[in-house]
């Protein structure tokens, strides 16, 4: 019995690790129901469910190994020996919290087990939905949800019909027929059930694909501007005066070239958001604005715009989800901390995600907002025509370029609209509504595009019902759960 105990654990531990590659920027699907065969088997095996932790921390270890990079962090006033273990206790924090999440799921699929239909059923459409509801909390979750891009467009194509969270629930059945299948006995009938969920999977989510329109009646002329100035150098006089040059040079390109609006990544502006001169064309650039609230005053990130002949923002939306202990400090005017940024102490804005425009309204994510799928959709419900993504994303590598483009990509096809990502280093990208990436800055550089952006208004069934498909499919598995209990 030690013996096996020990194979178990060894087994959590490749899984976990086989998981963490297979998400993104890797998105290899079948890569991914491999390493859900172990955590599938905890349920049903002599081994503590602990060892669901193990598969969920090394998960969320390989997958995040980016936060790593935030090392050193001198510039903001951490002592330099410190900075390196405190990038790794951020990391551990998440780890511990994605494994202890997995623990809890092992012990509940137990106690419903795992090896009945509708037990699968609930288990993975809870999965699902515990996605979707972590990724609106304060942390940046990478979930089985994204795990289809970039390889694997056909099977993310399920996200226009229920969003992430069905593609989540999908790949744990997947990985559900493999451990029936690896179970015995039958398994020539589970190798066949296997088989046909993977083409019914396939052939539903390019269904849902090639029902997306992605030509509108009209298209918006969008000049991206992509400054590649090292975040840790920014609030210097000499990058701040490159930083203007830049701005001025793509502002004259833009209405060269018959641009309606300039983008700048989020924060570009600094605190100070107000031009030297008006803006030739609409503006949208990152900055931080100050909100009366009462009698106080809360700073804010926001994306602001600047209608032409403007100095002054006349709209904004504020940054919803803010980085805690980076931009967002619990009781910070007690403790007098600004936090693990140079811009600390920052307050929430309203959770609404729609800027309105008078050239059409548009939906907007700032930064790891772009995890939150159901918070876009609902601004495309409420008549967002294109999605806007303002990053800063240095000085991050990468790889975490490439996870924030496969979110793109899946906000996308979420909800049918194309996508602009306008990052300080990069990806500085155009998405269109079925998911392609149709143009790419050269991340790292200085650099401007011109991107072609249609305004669409066509509504995916996610974005017209959110996660009701997921929700009927649980309550329907509930009901046969009760109506035949176990012998």
């Amino acid at each position: 019995m030690g013996a096996k105990r020990q194979i178990w654990w060894w087994a959590s531990a490749a899984g976990g690790l086989v998981a963490g590659l297979a998400l993104p920027p890797a998105g290899l699907p079948p890569l991914l129901w491999l390493a859900l065969v172990p955590l599938w088997g905890m349920t049903a095996a002599p081994i503590s469910p602990w060892s669901g932790a193990l598969w969920g921390g090394l998960a969320v270890l390989i997958s995040h190994r980016w936060l790593l990079a935030l090392h050193p962090l001198d510039w903001i006033g951490v002592p330099l020996p410190l900075s390196l273990p405190l990038c790794g206790l951020l990391l551990g924090i998440c780890a511990a919290a994605g494994g202890l999440l997995v623990a809890l799921w092992v012990v509940l699929a137990r106690r419903l087990d795992a090896r009945r239909l509708s037990s699968a059923v609930l288990l993975c459409g809870g999965w699902g939905l515990g996605e979707v509801l972590l990724a609106k909390g304060p942390l940046f979750w990478l979930g089985l949800g994204a795990s289809a891009l970039p390889t694997d467009r056909a099977l993310a194509g399920l996200a226009a019909v229920g969003g992430s969270g069905l593609v989540a629930a999908v790949q744990l059945g997947i990985g559900w027929c493999l451990w029936r299948w690896w179970l015995g006995p039958s398994r020539r009938r589970w190798a066949l059930v296997f088989a046909l969920m993977v083409v019914v999977a396939h052939g539903a989510g390019a269904g849902a694909l090639a029902l997306i329109p992605v030509a509108g009646q009209s298209t918006e002329r969008v000049l991206v501007l992509q400054p590649a100035i090292p975040t840790r150098q920014k609030f210097q006089l000499t990058q701040q005066a490159l930083l203007r040059r830049r701005l001025e040079a793509a502002l004259s390109e833009a209405k060269a070239r018959d641009g309606a609006v300039v983008l700048l990544p989020e924060g570009a502006l600094g605190a100070d958001p107000s031009l030297a001169a008006p803006a030739p064309v609409q503006l949208m650039a990152g900055g931080f604005r100050w909100q009366e609230r009462g009698a106080e005053l809360e700073q804010r990130s926001s994306l602001l715009r600047f209608e032409p002949g403007e100095t002054t923002p006349g709209g904004w939306i504020d940054k919803h989800r803010l980085v805690p202990l980076g931009e967002w400090v619990p009781l910070a005017g007690l403790a007098r901390w600004s936090g693990l940024s140079a811009v600390g102490g920052l307050e929430p804005g309203s959770p609404s995600r729609l800027l309105a425009r008078p050239q059409g309204a548009i939906g907007v994510a700032i930064c790891y907002e772009l995890s939150d799928g159901s918070g876009l959709a609902l601004a495309v419900r409420d008549g967002a025509r294109w999605l806007l993504l303002s990053a800063n994303l240095d000085p991050y590598p990468t790889m975490l370029q490439r996870q924030f483009v496969a979110l793109a990509q899946l906000r996308a096809i979420e909800t049918g609209r194309a996508v602009v990502s306008s990052a300080n280093t990069g990806p500085s990208v155009l998405v269109s509504a079925r998911g392609v990436v149709l143009q790419r800055l050269t991340p790292g550089r200085p650099a401007t595009g011109l991107f072609a952006v249609p305004q669409l208004t066509a509504l995916t069934p996610y974005d017209r019902f959110g996660e009701g498909p997921l929700l009927l499919v649980l309550a329907l598995a509930g009901l046969g759960r009760a109506r035949r209990p176990q012998a």
